[in-house]
């Protein structure tokens, strides 16, 4: 019945709009962060974009969370809406930590293995905004979205493996060495970590809304 009704009101679709916006600066926000990883180009430059970005999406998180009060009928549920809208906030809050990180203990020698979560992210990134771009569709778009966010759940696979496997050649290298050059890598292996899942967290919360109104 509930759906019934909402199919008759006029419907508010400034939110696709605004989680299209939100996405567009998770991928920027991971362009700079992937090419901080690599250790080429200017560190404080790249971080301050991200920092950049980042004031970006907090921003547009605020004029959801504001038009989802302000709004009679919402295009799916209003508790969807704010979960999806904060969870993407929260990807784009960890990378912000991750580019601090770096910064803030003047890391200057990055391992590859962070470099190649770094590509990881950039491919979570522009995999999240194909998705939401469809969400103004999601029933036509069901099953495109399904393989979209499975695709995005095993490159999150693919970086617990990178993780491990960087944080081993981490603690060979440095075990007899230099112990806070240890301590700091551990630091922004948890950071990209926990960017990638985040960006899980985006797409089961994009999966739970189709499976809900599908």
């Amino acid at each position: 019945m509930m759906r019934w009704f909402q199919a008759l009101m006029p419907r508010e679709d400034r939110f696709f709009a605004l989680f299209n916006r939100h996405a567009q600066t998770l991928v920027a926000g991971a362009e700079q962060l992937s090419g901080l990883l690599t250790g080429k180009g200017n560190t404080a430059q790249s971080a301050a974009l991200v920092f950049q970005h980042e004031d970006e999406a907090d921003a547009i998180t605020r004029e959801v969370l504001t038009l989802v009060q302000r709004t009679f009928i919402t295009p799916f549920d209003r508790g969807d809406i704010k979960d999806l809208i904060n969870t993407l906030d929260d990807t784009i809050d960890q990378m912000k930590k991750t580019a601090k990180a770096v910064v803030l203990f003047e890391v200057a020698n990055l391992e590859p293995e962070m470099a190649a979560m770094g590509d990881l992210i950039k491919q979570a990134a522009a995999l999240t905004l194909e998705a939401v771009r469809m969400l103004g569709s999601f029933r036509d778009n069901a099953a495109k979205l399904h393989i979209i966010t499975e695709k995005i759940i095993h490159l999150e696979e693919d970086a617990d493996v990178l993780n491990e496997k960087g944080i081993k050649a981490l603690f060979l290298r440095h075990r007899n060495g230099n112990a806070m050059d240890y301590i700091v890598g551990i630091e922004i292996y948890d950071h990209l970590e926990k960017v990638m899942d985040r960006f899980e967290d985006v797409a089961n919360r994009i999966s739970s809304i189709v499976i809900e109104q599908v």
